[in-house]
């Protein structure tokens, strides 16, 4: 799963070894081969090499946004860089491990994968396109699209709802809903403008992260009883504070527990760990104490859609009727979701 957009922080800072350098200037380039060998550096493209420590100290999410960069190193041409892969260079909460490069092209022959990168044709006067990093990508409010019309709807509304919202970390401001709508323009036919409009619905400015809005795409997906979102709560002592989840009618809270908050200087605040765990204690007691129920989960709870809806069913988290359109929005293993026809 996908980490917090400020652990993108230093994706320049990591130093590409090129073969080509090397060649360049006399000296022989089969030495990061053996030095490869001897495990001090990883081969990440025929051709480019890091630091082994330097790697293997990165996160998946960490590392992918390298292996865009060491794409556009070794390509011939000017690229423009488009859906998963634009989408790191924004810091735009990705799903899953990521290790095809995405690249656009106006040739005919577009959507087949060569030395690692799939090239997806298109119409480039239809493309919106900036500079990220120092590299040519696809422009946010594009690279929010493509993944709802060519990702799965999950994806999608992770990525919608992040943009919704400022970027600190990044110093990015948020878009709306209706600048999402004016991209969708021509770029795309009617099953993937469907696709698209479905996670726009669903889509809200006040998820808290990616794994409130995976949470949340997830209940949808298997036609649980929307939640309220951030609703606050108060007791006799004062505010107590927002919940992630809310289910009035059924007296349940949800709480989606990323771990961030034990780990990150940004979110400690000065306290240890163990002050914040005794502090999230109090807190989910004061809760509890004005007659709610709180069930919490986090990111290991969300690797697999099926157990996850079993844990909501269990804990009383109230079924609806399964939606219609999600008919179209997501297929799994060649078979239809369940309730689909």
């Amino acid at each position: 799963m996908q980490g917090p957009a400020d652990e993108y922080q230093g994706m320049d800072e990591t130093p590409l070894i090129l073969s080509s350098d090397l060649a360049r200037i006399g000296q022989d380039s089969r030495q990061l081969a053996r030095r490869a060998a001897a495990k001090e550096l990883r081969r990440i493209r025929q051709g480019v090499y890091v630091p082994a420590k330097e790697w293997d100290a990165l996160k998946p999410w960490q590392q992918y946004p390298l292996l865009v960069r060491a794409a556009s190193v070794t390509l011939q041409s000017p690229t423009v860089f488009c859906r998963e892969s634009s989408a790191a260079l924004w810091a735009i909460p990705l799903l899953g491990v990521q290790q095809a490069v995405h690249a656009l092209t106006s040739d005919g022959r577009g959507g087949r994968s060569r030395a690692g990168v799939r090239r997806h044709h298109v119409d480039m006067s239809l493309v919106e396109v900036e500079q990220r990093h120092g590299l040519l990508v696809t422009s946010r409010p594009q690279t929010v699209l493509d993944l709802a019309a060519y990702g799965s709807f999950e994806q999608g509304v992770v990525a919608a709802d992040h943009v919704l919202k400022p970027d600190r970390v990044q110093q990015l401001p948020a878009l709306n809903k209706a600048e999402l709508e004016m991209s969708i323009g021509r770029s795309f036919g009617s099953a993937a403008t469907r696709r698209i409009r479905a996670v726009l619905d669903l889509a809200v400015t006040d998820s808290g992260s990616a794994g409130e809005s995976l949470s949340r795409a997830y209940m949808y997906l298997e036609g649980f009883k929307s939640p309220q979102l951030q609703t606050e709560v108060r007791d006799r002592d004062g505010l107590v504070g927002y919940l992630d989840f809310e289910w009035p009618d059924e007296g349940l809270a949800g709480e989606f527990d990323g771990m961030v908050k034990y780990q990150k200087a940004a979110y400690l605040n000065g306290r240890s760990p163990s002050d914040v765990v005794v502090a999230e204690k109090r807190r989910e007691d004061r809760i509890r104490a004005t007659g709610r129920r709180v069930i919490r989960w986090t990111w290991a709870d969300l690797a697999d859609r099926r157990r996850f809806a079993a844990f909501l069913e269990q804990a009383g988290v109230p079924w609806t009727r399964f939606p219609a359109c999600a008919r179209d929005i997501r297929y799994e293993n060649g078979q239809p979701l369940r309730g689909a026809t």
